[in-house]
């Protein structure tokens, strides 16, 4: 068995747990990070390095949404662009859990990175709406300041819930059952992976901006039911 084999193989036991992860994440993003970080391994990168390789990424690709005329290539690239930094992202953790070289600076970094990408990739659509002409009218460019506080709300929420939990004694988000599939097909139009999609529709301006619609909306009702569940979650410790 080669060594890539047997870094393989104890990346695949050193996994997170699956529940709460949608089917995208758990079939694609997570064995396409580990390939990532079994990589990241031979080369002798820490998984800092590999969270700014990451950031490089999907940085490149939210700056070409804001400074690019929208075309189908541009899509092409700009999805590819999010989806391999959206891989690095479960690679570092991954590599991480592996060296045991993980640490609060290292989470710390991958959350500062992950906010900052929710935030850049809807402020480039509102860009590239308002440069380029991609709307009706000005009232759409509403739509990615709404896309943005859903995005940003929930994931400060889900945060708070984990940290408020682990304060209390709790169980992390993720613990408890085992992971359902059907759970994880129902995550899956909120999962980042299928949210980068859209920009495949980047060369047909109406299309585009229909399917972001459309993903504002599933986005902003699975906030509402994460709210709600996370809310009673926090309420129960307090009772226990």
């Amino acid at each position: 068995m080669s060594d890539t084999d047997t870094v393989l193989r104890e990346l695949r036991g050193a996994q997170k747990p699956s529940k709460g992860v949608s089917i995208y994440s758990r079939y694609i993003n997570r064995p396409a990070g580990r390939l990532l970080a079994a990589g990241a391994f031979r080369l002798g990168l820490t998984p800092n390095q590999v969270t700014l390789i990451s950031a490089a990424f999907t940085f490149a690709a939210i700056s070409a949404v804001a400074l690019g005329e929208p075309t189908w290539k541009l899509g092409v690239l700009v999805y590819a662009g999010l989806v391999i930094g959206f891989a690095f992202d479960s690679a570092d953790g991954q590599l991480a859990r592996l060296t045991g070289r993980g640490g609060p600076d290292g989470e710390w970094l991958d959350h500062v990175v992950d906010c900052a990408k929710m935030i850049l990739v809807h402020s480039a659509v509102l860009i590239s709406f308002h440069r380029f002409g991609g709307v009706p009218g000005e009232g759409w460019l509403l739509l990615p300041l709404g896309f943005l506080f859903v995005a940003v709300l929930t994931f400060c929420a889900g945060l708070l819930r984990e940290q408020l939990g682990r304060a209390a004694g709790g169980p992390a988000p993720a613990g408890g059952a085992p992971a359902s599939r059907a759970r994880a097909v129902a995550l899956l139009p909120a999962d980042y992976g299928v949210f980068c999609l859209v920009f495949l529709l980047l060369g047909a301006p109406g299309a585009f901006r229909a399917g972001y619609a459309v993903l504002a909306a599933v986005h902003a009702a699975f906030l509402v039911a994460f709210l709600a569940k996370w809310f009673r979650e926090l309420r129960a410790l307090r009772a226990g």
